[in-house]
């Protein structure tokens, strides 16, 4: 096929299945049509994987055309950059640093934005370009502020958006920070996650302006909150949808290593040895992170892989205070745990699973969120209906 006829194929595929699942709506069909994502893919890529955090090795337009088309209409994320332009080669970098996001989430989130024609709105993280295109198109570039932290990023976002004769203002700037000298704005959107919400967000938006971000604890798990901004200037609202992006550049997590807590006396007391009927693999869902970080925010984890299928689980904490192990084994309806320090950071996380069990398994669309000044909260089914907070 030629490259003319991959990008019909392509788009009018990817076109039905956002359709489909309601991702993409009449309204921003249009837009979809208008502004097509091939414009905003450069040529060297490394595709991703519907709904996970990996990435294939690294395929190119002239060397593999046809791997690139497909790569370019299909619902998945692609990689463009990996340890901010450090790494090219075949393979993978160690850390995403930019990336044209999954079309569904795109148009997910533009639709939950709500944004019309007269609103202002402010995206944190141009990425590619493609998410600033398509609201320009459908909002008017005048009405559209793009700053992206990665000075060549945003040359090449800017460029990408000229080409196809679309004019939103493209900022060199920390997202963190907002850009002030467009504001107040109607509208925030963030394509990178964040652990907290910076206060120029909700500083730089107008009473009853609305926030969309990716939001998620430590330990894991995260989702696309729509945050209501309010006269006081907290903000607060639902989760939306499921997510995984990349962190924020000043929020991305800097994890102590796993020596920190095994080598030496690092941390004074003996070994708790326990066993417990919860398998390890049964709390490793993307909600069941999410509902476990919130609880315990100062906890991560990391898997030893044993043989076979085998794996240990370890919990620590940010503070390096404390460590636990639970071991799994297929087949085994018993698993040892032994835990460490201060602290008992299994039982905490078997607590915190557990009520989240009591509440009938929530998902993602149950919790919200609220931002002050003193940080954020995580509620149940309404705003008020705290989320527990233990080991801190």
């Amino acid at each position: 096929m030629t490259a003319h006829e991959l990008k019909e194929a392509g788009s009018k595929g990817l076109a039905s299945v956002l359709l489909e699942s309601g991702a993409l709506t009449p309204e921003w069909l249009p837009a979809y049509e208008a502004v097509p994502r091939h414009l905003f893919v450069p040529e060297t890529i490394w595709p991703g994987q519907a709904g996970m955090n990996r990435q294939d090795d690294r395929v190119t337009m002239t060397e593999h055309p046809e791997l690139w088309w497909k790569a370019v209409y299909r619902d998945a994320p692609i990689t463009t950059q990996w340890d901010g332009g450090a790494y090219t080669g075949p393979k993978k970098g160690r850390t995403p640093t930019s990336s044209n996001s999954m079309p569904k989430m795109v148009f997910t989130m533009l639709r939950v934005l709500d944004a019309r024609r007269g609103h202002k709105v402010a995206e944190v993280g141009a990425g590619t370009g493609w998410n600033a295109g398509l609201m320009a198109w459908q909002l008017g570039g005048e009405n559209v502020v793009s700053i992206e932290l990665d000075p060549g990023t945003a040359a090449d976002a800017r460029n990408r958006l000229a080409a196809a004769g679309l004019a939103p203002l493209v900022v060199t700037g920390d997202g963190a920070e907002g850009y002030a000298d467009r504001a107040p704005y109607d509208r925030w959107i963030a394509t990178c996650s964040v652990g907290s919400v910076p206060a120029a967000w909700r500083e730089q938006t107008v009473t009853g302006g609305v926030i969309v971000t990716p939001w998620g604890p430590t330990y894991g798990g995260e989702a696309v909150a729509r945050l209501t901004v309010a006269e006081d200037g907290t903000a607060s609202g639902p989760f939306v949808a499921s997510s995984a992006f990349m962190r924020m550049s000043h929020q991305r997590k800097q994890l102590p290593p796993t020596s920190a807590f095994t080598d030496g006396e690092a941390i004074p007391g003996e070994d708790v040895h326990s066993d417990t009927t919860l398998s390890p693999d049964d709390v490793g869902d993307w909600v069941h992170m999410f509902a476990i970080g919130v609880q315990v925010p100062d906890l991560f984890c990391r898997v030893e892989n044993l043989d076979g299928e085998a794996y240990r689980l370890r919990l620590m904490d940010t503070g390096v205070t404390a460590w636990a192990t639970a071991e799994y084994r297929p087949g085994h309806t018993s698993f040892p745990v032994v835990q460490h320090g201060p602290r008992r950071l299994w039982d905490e996380l078997e607590t915190a699973f557990r009520w989240w069990v009591a509440r009938d398994r929530p998902g993602f669309d149950r919790f919200g969120l609220t931002v002050d000044d003193d940080g954020e909260c995580v509620w149940l089914d309404r705003p008020g209906n705290w989320v527990p907070v233990r080991g801190l």
